[in-house]
């Protein structure tokens, strides 16, 4: 497919900065609506070929926009998203576009309220620009978006549209979900910073019902200042999922914080992993090296060894919980409508009639066990380094390898996407892992990751 091609330098791509853009509107020489103007010249000009969005409202972000400009003059803003243009993921509601997650057996299905996350941003004054694009069920057949960096290959999935229209500058961030790497790999394939934060920690109701012990909510975005800000925001206005706390730490970015020791993890995603990725990230380690951080792997701790083995049954244990929690309302879907799903999705629902609550006890008690393992880390390890994809994003429409997403979801840790690297002038993304309900701490060392 011939088309838009940018090659990709993480030290050049500049992505959009909200945060940055703030004191111009205090001191009245920009507005929320001249930068949401720019933002629609951008969203103009490469929609055509980007494809990140399913559905716009245009008219509506101008209001809130002006809105937030007269807030602005007054010298009163609403919040740290007060203005902010913002895309998000159509497995959210949203009282003004409809959900379809991807599905025509959702097409314009349309409850009129907004989830949880989205109803905190538009009363912070955030933009609800528009949905993005996402795969069937956020997890089966692609959608149409393309990779805004090269449209011939892949965003990754299922937060695909997000992910392209942070990464083609159309906005500054942009919500995403993740039960099995549905944030961090199409952050790395597109180029942008992404959290996904400790499991419970931003509230996912209101949106479609995906596996509710791996669901999480993400935020993507230009720099790491507005990933953390905005899901700070959320998580403190719409509050965790129930027996959840909050983020903890504080609403502006935190210190860079650098690291003592990290473990550099192969997970099962190393033997599947291109050569050139390997290369690539080979050297990333060794320039933690040679700035004095300790990086240890398997031939160097024998607890890291026996992460790494029990890393090994991870994918099985995923798989069997996601279909097993997901089996409604899928269920119901290809009982009434079998003729609207992929193959992909009636395949998972005949698998998921055929696990029992035993199948799944089991799964349950390994992913206790596991945690209690990563959390025995604390004491010598500060954070853990690993890839997010196998590759560089591939040409074509499949979504990408999810194996190395798979176990921050599982172990439901705080987890990073830092664009640090690229391969093929395509963007390639280091995932740094951190602790449970330690996100704060995690940022700042991911600040210095990407500052040093």
């Amino acid at each position: 497919m011939a088309g838009r091609k940018v090659p990709y330098d993480p030290a050049t791509a500049n992505l959009l900065c909200y945060a940055s853009a703030v004191p111009s509107f205090l001191d009245g020489s920009d507005t929320p609506r001249a930068y949401l103007e720019r933002c629609l010249e951008t969203i103009e000009a490469l929609e055509p070929e980007v494809r990140a969005f399913v559905r716009m409202n245009v008219d509506g972000a101008r209001q809130a926009a002006d809105a937030a400009s007269a807030r602005y003059k007054d010298g009163r803003p609403l919040s740290v998203v007060d203005g902010m243009p913002m895309a998000i993921k159509d497995v959210h509601e949203t009282e003004d576009m409809p959900m379809e997650v991807g599905s025509p057996v959702l097409k314009d299905f349309h409850t009129g309220w907004d989830g949880a996350a989205v109803h905190c941003l538009r009363k912070g004054g955030a933009l609800i620009l528009g949905k993005t694009v996402t795969t069937e069920f956020a997890f089966a057949a692609p959608g149409p978006t393309r990779n805004p960096w090269d449209v011939s290959r892949t965003p990754g999935g299922s937060s695909s549209g997000s992910a392209a229209a942070v990464g083609a500058r159309m906005v500054p961030a942009a919500t995403g979900t993740q039960v099995r790497g549905s944030v961090l790999r199409p952050a790395a394939y597109c180029g942008t910073y992404a959290i996904k934060a400790s499991y419970g920690a931003i509230n996912t109701l209101g949106g479609f019902p995906s596996a509710p012990s791996l669901a999480h909510l993400g935020i993507l975005a230009g720099t790491l200042e507005d990933t953390w800000s905005t899901a700070y925001y959320i998580s403190h206005t719409a509050g965790g999922d129930p027996g959840h706390p909050s983020l903890g730490g504080e609403p502006t970015l935190p210190s860079a914080n650098k690291p003592r020791r990290v473990v550099r993890l192969e997970s099962a995603g190393w033997d599947v992993t291109a050569e050139d990725t390997r290369a690539v990230f080979e050297g990333y380690v060794e320039t933690l090296r040679s700035k004095g951080v300790e990086v240890a792997g398997r031939a160097d701790d024998p607890d890291v060894e026996a992460l790494e083995h029990k890393l090994r049954e991870l994918p099985e244990v995923i798989l069997l919980m996601l279909t097993y929690e997901g089996r409604y309302p899928l269920a119901v879907y290809a009982d009434r409508c079998p003729e609207l799903l992929s193959e992909r999705v009636r395949e998972r629902v005949e698998v998921g009639r055929g696990l029992t609550p035993a199948d799944y006890a089991g799964a349950l008690d390994w992913c206790h066990a596991f945690r209690r393992q990563w959390e025995a880390m604390a004491g010598s390890t500060d954070a853990f380094v690993t890839l997010n994809s196998i590759d560089a994003a591939p040409v074509g429409m499949p979504v990408g390898n999810s194996i190395y997403g798979e176990l921050s979801s599982v172990v439901g840790v705080p987890t990073l996407n830092l664009p640090l690297l690229a391969l093929d002038e395509m963007p390639l993304g280091v995932q740094l892992l951190g602790y449970f309900r330690k996100d704060w701490e995690l940022v700042g060392t991911g600040r210095w990751l990407a500052e040093a």
